[in-house]
């Protein structure tokens, strides 16, 4: 977390992290390594956590955990000897600035947030920040699986929306030993597990959907619009999941909305639903966004055509969408026997669809934990 600048000091223009990055290890890196270990096989990328990683860092990025960087990926039989080498032969032979950015900004061995805050460039003890890993415990660490095996329903079901999407963003820059062909194996979800988290976002949908209504026709003003606010995060997931992407952390959910397909027509509809003055306005709202994504799931031909007319519930003066029914009928679309049965016991869908306690899902080693709730 060390600080590349104190407040005042002057600083370089902004350069976007994932530009800086592959200028250090093209410029820098890759060099220092051709020369001195030409026979060493590796991968070099920039994955994982980090707004820079999704490429939405700002300069307000750079006051923590941020500036130039490389991860570097070994084969095992190098991994014994080699990373000690590496990080001597870039103490020695790499400068202490990039682009006017400090180098010497990272200690491997340092995980106590408190002594990082105190940290500054070029402190003693410090170095270039080269973080070398194998493929294998690599992805152990960000996933908690094991690459080199076959994935369960529940393995793909306990991996959080943002680490797998951390896993498909960044940028490799050099790859030797394959860390492109691991990536791609997370790229997306295997088809039936994709249906049964469709249908589960789906079915959070339905289950809200009135009780907007309900709570404002009953004066509760407040509580209509957390409601609603609720139906759209669920709304703008599903979007997400329709598109085959992964939603990041919540910091980022709106700026990569923005980039999807459906966003020049759904943004709006959600910010109207967002801003509604009273509950009937926010009905009329809710209305239109549910005949798009009805629109948009039809487009899919996942399953037989649905009706996208929103309806009424009864003789309740509160607009419903066809939720129910799509939930329906992508729950018939399903053959894998692992994830039918599955979703034979409930309709929870992924960890991020039920749990928004980050102390639980975004910790790897809590997934053995997690994976009984799919056995």
């Amino acid at each position: 977390m060390t600080k590349l600048f104190a407040a005042g000091e002057p600083r370089p223009p902004f350069t976007p992290g994932l530009d800086l990055a592959e200028g250090f290890f093209t410029d820098l890196v890759r060099p220092m390594l051709e020369a001195h270990l030409p026979d060493m096989r590796y991968s070099a990328a920039v994955l994982a956590g980090g707004s820079d990683v999704l490429g939405f860092d700002t300069e307000m990025s750079m006051d923590h955990d941020w500036g130039p960087r490389v991860m570097l990926f070994l084969e095992r039989e190098d991994f014994a000897t080699r990373p000690q080498a590496i990080r001597a032969l870039a103490m020695e032979h790499l400068p202490l600035a990039y682009r006017g950015y400090p180098l010497r900004i990272y200690a491997h061995e340092v995980r106590d947030i408190g002594a990082r805050l105190r940290q500054r460039p070029n402190d003693p003890g410090l170095e270039p920040r080269i973080e070398i890993y194998t493929i294998h415990d690599f992805f152990q660490k960000q996933l908690g699986v094991d690459p080199d095996k076959p994935l369960s329903a529940a393995d793909w079901l306990t991996m959080t929306h943002h680490r797998l999407r951390s896993m498909g963003d960044g940028r490799v820059f050099h790859d030797d030993v394959g860390i492109q062909t691991v990536r791609d194996r997370f790229c997306w979800y295997p088809h039936d597990v994709w249906l049964y988290v469709l249908a589960s976002c789906w079915l959070r949908i339905n289950e809200d959907e009135t009780l907007t209504g309900r709570a404002g026709s009953a004066g509760d003003h407040l509580g209509s619009a957390v409601i609603a606010w609720h139906l759209i995060r669920d709304m703008m997931r599903l979007a997400f999941l329709m598109e085959r992407s992964y939603p990041p952390y919540p910091k980022w959910l709106g700026s990569a909305f923005a980039q999807l397909q459906c966003a020049p027509t759904l943004l709006p509809l959600l910010e109207r639903v967002g801003t509604a003055s009273d509950w009937r306005e926010r009905d009329g709202a809710l209305a239109t966004v549910y005949r798009k994504l009805a629109e948009m799931h039809n487009a899919l031909e996942l399953t037989p055509s649905v009706p996208c007319e929103p309806m009424r519930r009864g003789e309740r003066p509160f607009t419903i969408s066809q939720a129910g029914t799509i939930a329906n009928a992508l729950r018939r679309e399903i053959h894998d026997p692992s994830v039918h049965a599955i979703a034979e016991r409930w309709m929870i869908g992924s960890i991020d669809l039920f749990n928004d306690n980050h102390m639980l899902d975004d910790d790897p080693a809590q997934r053995p934990l997690l994976l009984k709730l799919y056995e």
